[in-house]
């Protein structure tokens, strides 16, 4: 039985920048995944555009290229499968194609997946009788409609697999949804149908498995010590068979874990209703695979069903809605949380008097437990334990910015006329920024195809 392996190397803008280059070294790879985008991330990359119209995409994927030249030289049938394009795949695709010029390959052919930007088109859909409602509030997007920085629908994977059919080695894409990028290789590499809606679950089984790096490989693993070595943490990849089976391991003599439980808390990521997980191509069903310890770091993955996709993609919008900034200050010595609550309060009434108050304020003292709250491990009842040092943190958000700037000013003064031992303001006032919110809709996928291109 045909059998593929897929490795993905990066699950967010921000994470390692060596992990693909090693993954590619050392996996045996045939596809190669790097997924960079976030909700949040496609504003960043819609303003980043807004200011350059040769960017908006995640500019670590053409450094990361450049460092894989040696791989793909070595491994001329190892394919790339990313959506760093972002807002601006074109362009991500162009300085992709440079890159690799100039580590002398000429040879691989780069498709480029869009259409997910509805930005431009937002005012005619809605018009046309796309409302684009909140999906909790039903709240009609013209509501905030002049403030909308982006509007991206999630793709599947079918544009990626018609990439690679027209002979992409390298695909480039804009919003998809996480686990199109293993999908999409699986329906080339197999030729699964659209409406065999079991496999196309086993491989968003797989793809959601591996979309967050090493979070499947022992990141975040709640039973993670000095023996897991996450120092040296492996990367993961899939080996999925045409039936739609599949083992999620690492690659040898890599830190990290691969077993039952990192599995299972990286398949429940997200995850709201396991037996109805929507992605643009199924709805899975991921209360049906059955996991099984096949070896050390190797677990294997059978029995995934799936349910017919719907009629909508999922739509990430978002727009302006204020300002915010956050400070901290660290409190010392007896009774350290009490006062640091009463410094935040403090500090809180001082913008009061000042004339400032604040749409949303909060007042947090880490080290007392209200990072998690509830979550935590209290001390024993009348141990008589405190906190020998608390970090206070204070944020605000409000439509004012120069409110918010006024907040910021106020930290330093703690320093001598709050509670005695208050420290920690040496790295600066803290930075004012633009808050965008998040809008979730849905929209007919018959009013987005997909566009591919191949350079």
């Amino acid at each position: 039985m045909k059998r593929i392996r897929i490795g993905n190397g990066c699950g967010f803008w921000g994470d390692s920048v060596d992990a693909p280059v090693r993954l590619a070294e050392a996996g045996n790879l045939d596809y190669l995944t790097l997924e960079y985008l976030a909700e949040l991330t496609m504003s960043i990359l819609a303003l980043l555009r807004q200011r350059d119209p040769t960017a908006g995409y995640a500019h670590d994927f053409v450094e990361v290229l450049g460092r894989l030249a040696p791989q793909l030289k070595k491994q001329p049938g190892l394919k790339i499968v990313t959506n760093a394009g972002g807002m601006n795949p074109a362009a991500c695709a162009a300085a992709a194609k440079d890159t690799l010029a100039k580590a002398g390959i000429t040879d691989r052919t780069i498709g480029v997946v869009s259409g997910d930007d509805l930005l431009p088109r937002l005012d005619d859909l809605i018009a046309s009788g796309h409302p684009l409602n909140h999906l909790d509030t039903h709240e009609p997007l013209s509501t905030v409609r002049q403030r909308v920085v982006s509007a991206n629908a999630y793709l599947g994977s079918a544009p990626i697999a018609e990439a690679l059919r027209q002979g992409a080695s390298i695909v480039v894409t804009g919003r998809v949804a996480d686990a199109a990028l293993a999908v999409g290789p699986c329906i080339h590499e197999f030729g699964w149908p659209a409406d065999d809606w079991h496999r196309l679950s086993a491989g968003s089984v797989a793809g959601h498995l591996i979309e967050c790096g090493a979070q499947a490989t022992g990141g975040l693993w709640i039973n993670a010590d000095d023996s897991t070595h996450l120092e040296t943490v492996g990367y993961p990849f899939v080996d999925i068979s045409e039936d739609g089976s599949f083992t999620i391991s690492k690659p040898a003599n890599t830190g990290g874990a691969v077993n039952l439980e990192t599995v299972a808390e990286q398949l429940l990521y997200e995850v709201v209703d396991p037996t109805r997980y929507y992605t643009p191509d199924v709805v899975a069903d991921f209360t049906t695979p059955t996991f099984t310890q096949d070896g050390p770091d190797v677990v294997r993955c059978v029995g995934a069903k799936g349910h017919p996709a719907s009629d909508s993609y999922k739509v990430s919008i978002a727009y302006r809605d204020g300002w915010t900034a956050a400070g901290t200050l660290v409190i010392p010595g007896p009774h350290a949380a009490a006062k640091a609550r009463k410094s935040g309060a403090i500090l809180l009434d001082r913008l009061k008097q000042a004339g400032h108050t604040f749409e949303h304020s909060h007042v947090e003292v880490l080290g007392a437990g209200d990072c998690v709250p509830g979550v935590g491990w209290p001390a024993p009842s009348g141990s008589g334990y405190e906190a020998p040092e608390v970090i206070l943190r204070v944020a605000v958000r409000d439509r004012s910015r120069p409110s918010v700037e006024r907040f910021t000013k106020e930290f330093a003064p703690l320093v001598t006329s709050g509670f005695a031992g208050t420290t920690g303001y040496t790295t600066g006032r803290a930075a004012v920024r633009e808050v965008f919110a998040y809008w979730p809709a849905l929209i007919a996928k018959s009013a987005v195809p997909p566009q591919v291109a191949v350079v």
